[in-house]
């Protein structure tokens, strides 16, 4: 590889490790304090912070990036020189009997590697290096968005527990209510046993949705290794949805990992390239003459004869592999591209689904049950009607807090795309 391509290569391995220096995580130990707070609500910068810190996935990459940058120190070391020993003439018949005409050599011999293989390997090492770096933030990003959706996943259960004790409330409410007009006549007794039915059923759903909040707390935890989420509910952050211009998907983990592929496999195809090359081997020792007493130097070159093995097929295998991770890198950036705008789509449709619901469906859901309990203790609506009003409230409850997950998953997808706040290594 000529002077300019050299440099190209180890410009864009520079890049690769510019890129993610923000990504602490993968290029420096884990910090062993924890930035969750026992007894305290779960905010999204400690989740982040967790997950950076101690990350059993995160974890595992780094240090097969640590282990690599170890393999490319190995790959620039020389080759050891060996020392030989022979004695010849000896123990045989006649005049060879015994030891007289011995014949001792001493040499030490040392391989020199001809066409910077040692400087190719060590550069291949390296690419791939940096390669596992990109593939740690790449890994880092995926769980940071996965911790994410979490968060705003076990931020919806919480609203889903408190809305459905206030249902059981209001169905206990609505209990006394017919009870009322049973005892004063105006009412039928079965009305008081399927109004005791429904408000234990809305009980056994805030039971069930208890615990779907709490298997969502040990997902999360799981996260960072823990076993025990000692959090309380999340409070979620005011973030309002991004808005993405011209895409520049340049610095997502995905491209760093295609672009660091294509210069590990550059480097191996340069290496594969240099294993043609025979090494040269040089030998110097000394002889001793055992009848005579003499010695004499012995100097000697060694190049194996690359008749039958040029290295041609592992250098060709090399280049289709180059091939394929640039076509890969075409791949990743399209797809990338088209969940970027098919996210900003969702963002916006999960905006307006939100709105409607906030503030059309909700109040007039809760305008229409309210209308139907005064209505049914003056005897002017059955309890069918007001039983479908309240489950129109619910409804319409359930929806609202759908959306407004939905909309803050979305978003945060979207800032993960384009590598905004807070994918971009800082904590808001």
């Amino acid at each position: 590889m000529n002077t300019l391509k050299q440099g190209a290569c180890c410009a864009l391995i520079a890049a690769v490790l510019a890129g993610t220096a923000v990504a602490a995580p993968c290029s420096r130990p884990m910090v062993a304090v924890s930035a969750i707070e026992a007894g305290a609500p779960l905010t999204l910068d400690a989740v982040l912070a967790e997950v950076r810190n101690a990350s059993p996935e995160v974890r595992k990459a780094a240090l097969e990036t640590r282990a690599r940058l170890a393999d490319a120190d190995q790959a620039g070391r020389w080759l050891n020189p060996s020392i030989g020993l022979e004695l010849e003439n000896f123990s045989g018949s006649g005049p060879l009997a015994g030891f007289d005409q011995t014949e001792t050599t001493f040499s030490i011999a040392q391989t020199f590697q001809l066409g910077g293989k040692r400087t190719k390997r060590q550069r291949a090492a390296r690419a791939s290096a940096a390669l596992a770096t990109a593939e740690c933030n790449a890994i880092l990003r995926e769980t940071e968005l996965e911790a994410v959706t979490l968060f705003y996943e076990l931020d919806a259960a919480a609203q889903l527990v408190r809305l459905a004790d206030q249902s059981a409330e209001l169905a206990d409410t609505l209990s006394e209510t017919v009870g009322k007009r049973v005892d004063a006549g105006a009412a039928a007794p079965p009305e008081l046993s399927r109004a005791k039915a429904d408000a234990a059923a809305l009980r056994a759903v805030a039971a069930q949705t208890r615990g779907d909040m709490e298997a969502l707390r040990y997902d999360l935890s799981a996260l960072w290794g823990s076993a025990d989420p000692v959090f309380e509910a999340p409070v979620p952050p005011m973030t309002a949805p991004v808005h993405a211009g011209p895409a520049n998907l340049g610095q997502h983990p995905a491209i760093k990992v295609a672009d660091a592929g294509i210069v590990a496999r550059q480097a191996e195809q340069d290496l594969a390239r240099a294993q043609g090359i025979p090494d040269l081997t040089l030998s110097a020792g000394m002889r001793q003459f055992e009848q005579t007493g003499d010695t004499a130097f012995l100097l000697g070159v060694s190049v194996p004869v690359p008749l039958f093995d040029r290295n041609r097929d592992a250098t060709r295998a090399a280049g289709y592999r180059v091939d394929a991770r640039r076509s890969d890198r075409v791949a990743v950036e399209a797809r990338l591209l088209a969940s970027q705008r098919a996210s900003v789509s969702q963002v916006r449709a999960a905006q307006e689904r939100l709105a409607l619901l906030e503030n059309d469906a909700l109040p007039s859901a809760r305008s229409a049950y309210e209308a139907s309990v005064q209505g049914y203790a003056a005897g002017k609506f059955d309890l069918t009607s007001t039983l479908d009003a309240r489950k129109g409230l619910i409804e319409a409850g359930v929806a609202v807090i759908d959306a407004a997950r939905a909309l803050n998953t979305e978003n945060m997808r979207l800032r993960s795309l384009i590598g905004a706040a807070p994918f971009n290594g800082d904590i808001q």
